[in-house]
């Protein structure tokens, strides 16, 4: 410590060190957390457009089976 400045000032210049330091150390984690949080999603809407175009894919055969017998009764008792 410096024997030059009052006592008050050198604490009030170790805490506003502080401060900054904290409010540095602060920014950097929101940072960080920021950036993982991205590529998770990312990983995350990558596998669910993945699934979703699985499920589609299954459903429409299946669909189509389905609802075939149904319009050709439809058609038959129309005429």
């Amino acid at each position: 410590m410096d024997d030059d400045k009052p006592i008050m000032e050198q604490a009030t210049d170790a805490i506003g060190g502080a401060a900054e330091a904290t409010g540095d150390a602060i920014k950097a984690a929101v940072r960080k957390v920021r950036r993982a949080a991205k590529r998770v999603a990312k990983k995350v809407t990558a596998k669910k457009a993945k699934k979703a175009a699985k499920k589609a894919y299954k459903k429409t055969p299946k669909k189509a089976v389905k609802k075939a017998p149904k319009k050709q009764a439809k058609k038959k008792s129309k005429r």
